[in-house]
This record gives C-alpha cells, structure tokens and sequence, in this order.
C-alpha cells in the first residue's frame, strides 16, 4: 500500500466516523502530527516575543524614569537588554516555526490530492459520465487550497492567538485583576459578534463554492469548444453565454464580501469602542494613585493586543467557514461508494474470450427507459462479432458491458464462464485492447502515447505495433520520429493519424480480446483499407467486438447482430443478413446508394 492509498484510507475513515462534523474530519486528517504544531506555536511565541513584551518593557523604563537616580539607570539598561536579546532570538525561532508549520501542512495538502487523483481512478465510469470534470477539477485545485489555508489558520494562527492572550492576560492578572476582569469583558461580546454572523457566512460561502463549481465546468466546457464555436462564427454567442455564469458568481461573491466586510467592520468598531473605555478607566486609576503612570501605557497596549487577538480570531471565522466548506466538498468524492470493487474477486490469469449474455437488461441511473432490453448473445473464443444499428441502439452500451465499465442491471454476463460480478476486473482487462471511437492522446512522445502503461518494451515490438497500424510512414514525416511530442489532445496531428496511434497503443498490447468502437472512423478510404487489412491479421484467433457505422467495415465479421431499441432484431453474417433483406439489408442498400 503506498502513501496516498494510506492517506486516502485515513481521510475515508475520518469521513465516515465523523460524518459531517467537518471540525473533527480536519483534525483527523493531522491525528499524529499535533505535537509538531504544538512546537511550531511556541518558535512563534517566541518569534513574537519581542512585540508581546513590549509594552511591559515601556512601562519599565517609563516607571524607572519617573523614580529617578540609579533605579532609572538599571531600569534602561536591564529592559533594553532583555529587548535585544529577544529581538536576537527572533529568527532562528521564526526558521524553526515554518519548518515545522508548512512541512505537515504541504505533506498533508498533497496527500489530499493524491487520495482524489486516486479516488478519481476508482469512481465508476457512469460517476466520471455524470459529474462535469470541471466540477471534480475545482474540488482538487480550489477545495484543497481552502483546507491548506484553513489548517495555516486553525492549527497555527489560532493557537498563536490564544498562546498571545493567555500570556498577555497572565501578565496582567499578575499586576492589577480589577484591570484583567475589564480585559474579559471583551470575550461574551466578540462570541455575540460571532453567534449574529456565522450562520449567514457559512450559507454564503456554501453557495459561493457551488457556484465556483459550475464555472469551473462551464469554462472547461467552453475551452473544449473553441474550435467548433470559431468553425461556425459562434465566438460571441459563447461569451455571452458564459457571462451570466460570471456574473452569478461575480454576484454571489460580493454578497459573500460584504457579509464579511459589514461583519469585520461591526466588531472593529465594538472592539475600539473598548479600546476607548480602557484608555479612561486606566487614566482614571493612575489618577487616584491605584497603578504606576507608566502602566498606562502598559495597559493599554496589552488591551490592544487582546483587542487585536480577539478581531483575528472573528477574521477567522469567513476562512474557517470557507475551509470546513471545502472539507465537506472534498468528503463528497472521498466518501462516494460508487466505485469498482475488486477486492477479494476472482483474479484472471489468461483469458480464452468467451462471452455469454443472458437475458441482460441495462438501464442507467434516472432513467427508467433500459438501453439493453432481453439482450442475448453467445460469443466463442476467437469469433469476430460486429453490432450494427442506429444510434441509441445500445452498441456503446453493449461495449461497456463486455470492457466492464458497467454490469448488467438484471440477466447475466458470463465471461469464460464466470459471472462478471465475480470477477477483479482489473485482472481481467489485461487481457483487452480498446480502440475508442474518439482518440485520447495525452501530451508526451508518440512512442509514450503507444506503449502507454507498458514496462520493459522493446523497439522491435514497438516497430511491430507501428508497421501493423500503418504509421510507418506518419512517423517517417515527424520532426523527431517517435519522440515527436504531442500536443494537448493531438493537436498537432490530424484525426487519422491520433486514430493510428490509437490502434498501435491497443496492437503493442496482443490482446486476447480486441474491441473496435468506430476504429477506422477517422480515416480516409485509402488508410482504411490498410488499416483494416491489418486489423484483420491482428484480429485471427481472438475474440473481437466491432462497432460500426460504415458496413464496408463489418463483411468480415463471423457474426454481425443489428440491434435496435436495445434489441437483437438480426443476427448472422453479412450473406445471411443480405440474403434476409431485413433491416440490415436496407441498411446497406441505403449507404451504398450515398455513396
């Protein structure tokens, strides 16, 4: 088990214990590394020692000053003394604070996003299918940021302020408590503060964050559509269909800030009115003889630090409410049970390519209309089957079921005689290569993108796939050959030649089972028929699944199976089907007349 699979379980059993006690979630998320915080807060104690001290320190010299003779001497020199030998201390113990401070916070900021990246890969295909990327991107990037801020503020700055004012009123409990009771007046008055606006700066930045949500979304949306939007002169139509998704969060932000600002502003003006109070009643007491005049100053600067503990612990609170938010956000894909579960399965280790449908009904979540309704088919090892039909016939859907991104919602599947639900599939997809219909390419060298998730590969193999593909001659045009890098979604190359790359990533892998959604789709006529003479060759003695909208693909298949509404309506080979002159007749007729 590595570090994030570790840390991932570790957040997960945090969620589940606590549930939506965000405040208990954060503080499991650092169960074993309090003691570090803890040292952090006392190298920031004395960083800051220098500017808590020293207003005992004025009053020192000030109240010496005011005795006179050798008393005011010792006073100037032993107070300035112990002020340098603070101010001496304060960057070791700052160096000290930050090591031990952002060491656990960045170590557990990254152990966040690798147990979501590793979260990610595990989520079903339908969650991946139903939930915008955009949306999953802003929990990774933003949610995580948040709780990075949050841990600063909450194991680090609030243990800051409360160490500040437990020393702070320590001191002065030891020099006058009529002095330390007024000093606490000032806590019922910041919790009233506080109870007034938590609530509504809690719902504010809950609907803030969804808000980033969607446009999160719908930018990622727009950015995948320029080039169609540009190909249709549609450029403005897309601004301006974005600019009220800006606006709303433009909206819902400033109604967030000034929640924030008109409550900031509240307890500033509560807390100086205080500070104003403090001031008269001190002048009052050194008046009458009851304290030093130099404790005036004494005083008052304390109750300006208490003040100032207290308004940074209110400021806290938009950044704890933001943070407990983005825990609550990240706990939505960390605690999610629709995942694939392999464990304890039977594992796969060769596979002949057998299938068996029985009586196999899907239908997706929502909806109550099946994709696949009474499918059956029996599928012998090595046999090349092919599903034709319109579109939302249920081919996709059938190619899914056979890949294992889905399981059947009644009916059976049965792979060389196992029930699919009984098996790890991850075992079992090492035995199958997917050409997908669209291309994925990720951004890296062509010879990268091939032997992608392959170890110890061979050049002679790589030239295999390449020459069986009919690359040879795309990679012979490249600046660098195969180490020609490749740009965001194979920008750089055109669709046939992304397809190409595709097939070789599947052809380097010698499947046992291949499945062909829309393979050749891409190509002109000519690449076509290459490719397909060598799909041919690749196919012979595996089982092979083809989908295809062009019939001139699927002559070969042993068995083509027209569906329609999710029903098997013709099954047979291309003669059968033809002799038939059935659906998949008019089919063909109707194709080779747009031809």
């Amino acid at each position: 088990m590595d570090k994030y699979e570790e840390t991932e379980q570790r957040f997960i059993r945090c969620y589940q214990k606590y549930g939506d006690n965000s405040v208990k979630v954060l503080l499991g998320f650092y169960r074993g590394q309090y003691h570090k915080f803890l040292i952090s807060t006392l190298f920031f104690v004395v960083k800051h020692s220098p500017s808590l001290f020293s207003s005992l320190l004025i009053a020192n010299v000030i109240n010496g000053v005011l005795e006179g003779g050798d008393a005011a001497v010792r006073a100037i020199i032993l107070n300035v003394g112990i002020w340098l030998a603070l101010l001496a201390i304060h960057l070791p113990a700052n160096w000290l604070h930050n090591v031990y401070k952002n060491r656990v916070i960045r170590q557990t900021e990254a152990g966040l996003r690798g147990a979501l990246v590793r979260k990610l890969q595990q989520l079903s295909i339908p969650y991946h299918m139903e939930t915008q990327s955009g949306r999953l991107q802003s929990k990774i990037i933003r949610d995580v940021e948040a709780v990075e801020t949050l841990s600063s503020q909450l194991f680090v700055n609030l243990m800051n302020i409360m160490m500040s004012l437990v020393i702070t009123l320590s001191i002065t409990a030891v020099k006058n408590r009529i002095i330390l009771l007024f000093f606490v007046l000032v806590a019922p008055v910041a919790s009233v503060t506080v109870v007034a606006f938590r609530r509504r700066i809690h719902r504010e930045n809950r609907e803030f964050r969804r808000e980033m949500e969607e446009t999160s979304a719908r930018v990622m949306e727009m950015v995948e559509l320029v080039p169609v939007a540009r190909a249709h002169a549609l450029e403005q139509k897309e601004v301006d269909k974005l600019k009220g998704q800006l606006e709303e969060t433009a909206d819902r932000g400033y109604r967030l800030d000034m929640v924030q600002a008109h409550f900031g502003a509240v307890s500033w003006c509560v807390f100086q009115v205080f500070q104003a109070l403090c001031l008269g009643f001190s002048g009052f007491m050194a008046l009458n003889g009851l304290i030093q005049i130099g404790d005036v100053t004494f005083y008052q600067s304390s109750f300006t630090t208490v003040v100032n503990q207290f308004t940074s612990l209110i400021n806290l609170l938009p950044i704890l409410t933001k943070g407990l938010e983005s825990v609550t956000s990240i706990g939505e894909v960390l605690t999610s049970d629709d995942i694939e579960h392999n464990e304890g399965k039977l594992e796969l280790t060769s596979l002949k390519g057998e299938y068996s449908f029985k009586n196999v009904t899907f239908s997706y979540r929502d909806s109550d209309q099946p994709v696949l309704n009474g499918f059956n088919l029996e599928v012998k090892a090595g046999e090349t089957i092919a599903l034709v039909g319109e579109s939302g016939s249920g081919k996709t859907t059938a190619l899914n079921l056979v890949i294992g991104f889905i399981t059947p919602t009644d009916g059976r599947l049965l792979i060389d005689g196992h029930d699919v639900n009984d098996l790890n599939l991850r075992s079992y997809r090492r035995f199958i290569s997917v050409v997908p219909q669209t291309p994925i390419l990720f951004t890296g060298t062509v010879r990268e993108n091939i032997v992608y998730g392959l170890d110890h590969v061979t050049d002679e193999e790589v030239e295999h796939a390449v020459e069986a593909a009919n690359l040879k001659s795309v990679i012979a045009k490249l600046p660098k050959g195969l180490d020609t890098m490749i740009e965001e979604h194979g920008a750089n190359l055109s669709g046939g030649q992304r397809q190409r790359i595709s097939i070789a990533r599947a052809i380097i892998r010698n499947p046992q089972v291949i499945i062909l959604d829309e393979a050749t789709s891409a190509l002109d006529t000519i690449s076509e028929k290459e490719i397909q003479d060598a799909l041919d060759r690749l196919i012979q003695g595996r089982t092979t699944f083809i989908v295809a909208h062009r019939l001139s693909t699927v002559r070969g298949a042993d068995r083509i199976v027209v569906l329609d509404k999710g029903k098997i309506r013709e099954e047979g080979s291309y003669q059968e089907l033809m002799a038939l002159k059935g659906e998949f007749y008019e089919m063909e007729r109707l194709q080779m007349a747009l031809r």
